[in-house]
Order: structure tokens, then sequence, then C-alpha cells
């Protein structure tokens, strides 16, 4: 997925070498019934793709994104459709997590009651403050339970495509969630400029992890997609595409030495409109989220 493309401007996105699935809302219900939880970690394009998620399963291409069970009619007018994902008026009411249209817009959920359980945690940057991991270890539990839980991570753009800041940023996550839930899997592997920032939180990690063993863990490393021709020009350099482009190449290899999966989105992204010159259209990110469930649908939950 991450090597495919498009012929010309806005034409359809084709994956190269992979049978990527259109799944129908029935099916996407389905993949998402076999996790205990998917858990989203990352900035405002991560916000995107779980706005995706949830136009897929509410069926709802004008308002799935978002909350609209509490929108004025004027917001009902500016917020739809391609608009829920205008960052400045629209996608910063995105929905957060399925739990709330289970709570408030219940018969908009095509999903059966209770069986899913999508949310996204939005941590930008590094290091990150310690509000936000509390809210991470508020997901975990400590026991072991009847399904897995699948983490996916985005992160770039809020340190100016810095690779050592965002591993650093993913390796914080990683350990913290092993420190709060053993039963997930080895902590990451520290880089040595990190390891005295984080050096409590992964010695506490591999302890834990030494008490109850490895586990099924799915990780997944989203990198940013490309830029538009509407980028403020003082960004070009240090986040235009060349700067994205070894960015997307340099996670690609270090994540994989960690055991967590990447897509790239770039290549599906750099012929696609963008609102800003950074955020993709209501087309685009459905492709990523879509991206996102193929990839749940390959794994192997009967290994947890």
């Amino acid at each position: 997925m991450s090597s495919g493309g498009r012929i010309g401007h806005d034409a359809p996105y084709m994956p190269r070498d992979c049978d990527m699935r259109w799944f129908s809302t029935e099916e996407i219900c389905e993949i998402f019934g076999r996790f205990e939880k998917v858990i989203i970690l990352g900035d405002s394009m991560m916000r995107h793709v779980v706005g995706s998620l949830n136009v897929l399963i509410r069926k709802d291409l004008g308002y799935g994104a978002v909350t609209d069970w509490n929108f004025s009619p004027e917001e009902r007018q500016d917020c739809f459709c391609n608009y829920q994902f205008n960052v400045k008026a629209c996608s910063v009411q995105g929905i957060f997590k399925t739990g709330d249209v289970e709570k408030n817009d219940p018969e908009s959920l095509a999903c059966p009651a209770n069986t899913i359980d999508v949310i996204i945690e939005q941590m930008i940057r590094f290091p990150i403050p310690s509000d936000e991991l509390d809210r991470l270890r508020a997901l975990l539990p400590a026991k072991k339970p009847t399904r897995p839980y699948a983490f996916v991570f985005g992160h770039g753009l809020w340190n100016d495509l810095d690779l050592q800041a965002t591993l650093d940023w993913m390796d914080t996550l990683l350990d913290v969630s092993v420190q709060q839930a053993p039963w997930l899997g080895p902590p990451s592997h520290p880089s040595i400029s990190h390891a005295r920032t984080r050096g409590k939180i992964a010695a506490a990690a591999k302890a834990e992890r030494s008490k109850q063993g490895s586990g099924f863990w799915p990780r997944l490393f989203l990198t940013p997609n490309a830029a538009g021709k509407e980028k403020p020009d003082e960004w070009l350099v240090s986040q235009g595409n060349k700067a994205l482009m070894i960015f997307e190449q340099a996670v690609r290899e270090e994540v994989k030495r960690k055991g967590v999966e990447h897509l790239g989105t770039w290549n599906m992204s750099i012929q696609s409109n963008k609102f800003d010159g950074v955020h993709l259209d209501l087309r685009g990110n459905l492709i990523k989220a879509m991206m996102v469930i193929n990839w749940l649908n390959m794994l192997e939950v009967e290994n947890f």
C-alpha cells in the first residue's frame, strides 16, 4: 500500500503489488470487533484517520467524522461532507472515540452496540507531557483482556520531521504501555541519546515484562502524507516533499528494528487534494482509513 500511487492529479489511488480491499461497513465492524480496543496516537492527521473510520462505521459521508449531534445550523452548513476536514473550522469537533457516538447518537452507528472501541489520544510533541501519558495509562488494563489491543502511531510534523524526536516519542509510548500492561510484550529498545531521559520508564517496563513474558502486540506507524501547493513557504525546506520522503524512508527502517510495522502515505497523497497544503480531503482520508483497516484485517488475532 505504501508503494502505490495515482496516474494524474486526484486520480484514483492504486496500490502496488498488494490486494488492498475496500471493505463494507459490516465487514469493518467485524474487523474492529476482533480487538478489545484500537488505540490511535498522534496529531491532527491521525485525528482525521479516526474521523474517516467513523464516516465508514456510521455510513455518513456528510457528518460521520464530526460531533454533528451538537452542531448549530451554521455548523451543519459549514462542516458538511468534505469540509469536515477543514482543520480550523470543523475537524476540531471531530469524534475522538466511538464511545462518544454510542453515548450521544447510537442509532448512527452501524456496528452492534458495545462491540467496538476505537479511540485517539492526541500526542503531538516530544517530550510528551505527563498528563498525556497518564491518559494513555488509563486506557490499558493491567490484566490481559480477552481480545488484543492494536496501536496505530502517527508523528513528525510537530517536531519538524526530527527523526530522533519521533523515535524517542514512540519509544516513550511503547515503554509506558508495556509498563502499564505487561501482557502487551517487550518494551522498545531505547536509543543512546534518549536512554537517560527514559531510564526509569524503560527499566520499569522491562521489569514488568520479565514477569509475564511477551505477547501479541500489533503496532503500526503512519508517516505524514505529502505536502501540497498551499504549504506555507517557510515550511518548504523543513517540511516540504523532499524532507517528507527522507523522513518516511528513515522511519520505515528504524521502526522495523523495534518490531513496529510501517505504512507510508506519501505516494498515495502526492497527487491528491489538500485543504491547507498539509491535510487531505475526505477522499484522501478515507483511503488512509481503509489502509489501516486492511492492516487490521491481516493481523492474526488467534495468536493472542
